[in-house]
């Protein structure tokens, strides 16, 4: 969950649109009655849990181009098949796979420390044996942008600027420039590579690392995330007046053009096969934990609904149900770009009816929020949908939304979404470190979102009228 800039929503209060010239239909006495008894069920289901353990634990880490990113792969096809979904398949993804090799760092003037670094993503490498500079201060990418091209010749840059935290984790867009874009502007005011303060809230010494905005290739200069103690030591020590220098070793290699997957499943409508509701999470993650709230929860969220709807409703919904673990989300969207490319290409984007992915960890859900181009007369369907998860902590919420980062190549064509809103309050203290593990996953909301995301996909697939 990287790419997209989160902000503050607040809760306002929606009632059934009624036009003089327009047909409404309504969602069914029989399909509320169907998704209440669906909720009640789920809430006490563990089947998201179970499947994040198996993810985490037999399979680990997904990185691109890696051993564990093939299995995962591995793991999704048997795991849809297992759970009997209608048809399962995988798509190819080409890309440039990138993987991390060395990374250290010591402060070596004006006292001597280790610290914990870790390479941003597409970091190129710095010269065999490292480098030693002299960091220069910026407390934020604006202050770089203030200083002459050409003036940090010699130097390390270094960005301080401290992500904020927040409940919908709308801190991270305006920190996060700092780690796809400093690389450029690094290298443009003459540095010889990127420090930046990790994007992150936590206090430990677990460094974040993160996408850069290099789709292939590599960053103009080797960018490298910090942890936040370490930044916070570089600081004090500039207030104390030095100007600390560092050694800098970074290693990363270049896989070349790759292929990794999309793995699909699906719940075959029994009206409107061709018309599709989206769902899912990614399936690649960062090398440094397990990827288990990044993005484990997610696709372990969208395998759980997809199977418990099928296994409890007597007949599957009108519409199918698409269950997507998108590839390479986390190198840019690659995946997703790439399903996207491919339905605009055979013509079946108007089929996706409307869509939503789970890549915000996983907290409680505890808004629901629907993107401007949903149809008027669709709006008392989102409405329902609200009124139903309510007995859940979850209400309604304004704002328009590409519902998820895998979303948004979607939304962008034009299909409909839904954001289900997660307390990210700790989001960004686990998320692309080493603390991603499934030890921090709270079983208790794996099951409340089990129960939300039911409620949103049946009424979806159910209801007969159009979101569009």
């Amino acid at each position: 969950m990287k790419l997209i800039k989160l902000a503050a929503f607040a809760a306002i209060a929606f009632t059934a649109p009624i036009f003089a010239n327009d047909t409404i239909i309504p969602v069914s006495k029989e399909t509320k009655d169907i998704t209440t008894s669906l909720r009640d069920k789920a809430i006490k289901d563990d089947s998201a849990y179970e499947i994040l353990k198996s993810l985490t634990t037999e399979v680990g880490a997904r990185h691109p181009g890696t051993a564990g990113e093939k299995a995962g792969i591995e793991w999704g096809i048997k795991k849809l098949k297992a759970l009997g979904f209608d048809k399962v398949y995988t798509e190819d993804v080409k890309m440039n796979g990138w993987v991390r090799e060395v990374e250290t760092a010591e402060i070596l003037m004006p006292s001597y420390q280790k610290m914990v670094v870790t390479a941003l993503g597409r970091s190129k490498s710095t010269p065999e044996n490292g480098l030693e500079a002299e960091i220069v201060h910026f407390k934020s990418y604006a202050d770089l942008e203030k200083s002459d091209d050409g003036s940090l010749k010699g130097k390390i840059a270094f960005i301080s600027n401290r992500m904020e935290r927040f409940k919908n984790g709308a801190g991270y867009g305006s920190a996060n420039i700092a780690r796809s874009k400093g690389h450029e502007l690094a290298a443009q005011k003459g540095a010889e590579a990127l420090l930046i303060r990790s994007i992150g809230t936590d206090d430990h010494r677990n460094p974040h690392t993160g996408a850069t905005n290099v789709a292939m290739g590599y960053t103009a200069v080797p960018a490298v995330a910090l942890s936040n103690p370490d930044a916070d030591q570089l600081v004090r020590l500039m207030e104390y007046g030095h100007t600390p220098k560092i050694r800098l070793n970074i290693q990363t290699k270049d896989l070349g053009p790759i292929v990794t997957k999309n793995v699909i499943g699906e719940i075959t409508g029994r009206e409107f096969p061709d018309e599709v509701v989206v769902i899912g999470g990614h399936l690649d993650s960062w090398d440094l934990g397990t990827g288990a709230v990044d993005d484990g929860a997610g696709v372990a969220i969208g395998i759980a609904t997809g199977a418990f709807i099928k296994n409890n409703v007597k007949v599957n919904p009108r519409r199918t149900i698409r269950v997507i673990l998108w590839g390479a989300e986390e190198l840019g969207l690659i995946g997703a770009r790439a399903y996207a490319k491919a339905r605009q290409a055979d013509g079946t984007i108007e089929n996706h009816i409307i869509g939503s992915e789970s890549d915000f960890g996983a907290g409680p859900v505890y808004g629901l929020q629907s993107s401007d181009n949903i149809s008027p007369n669709a709006l008392h369907v989102v409405d329902t949908m609200a009124a139903i998860m309510g007995k859940l902590g979850v209400s309604r919420r304004s704002g328009n939304t590409s519902g998820g980062p895998d979303m948004i190549p979607l939304a962008a064509l034009g299909v409909p979404a839904i954001n289900l809103m997660q307390d990210g309050t700790d989001y960004f203290d686990l998320h692309h470190t080493p603390d991603d593990t499934f030890d921090k996953v709270n079983p208790e909301h794996m099951r409340q979102n089990l129960a939300v995301w039911t409620i949103f996909t049946f009424i979806a697939a159910e209801w007969p009228g159009s979101f569009r």
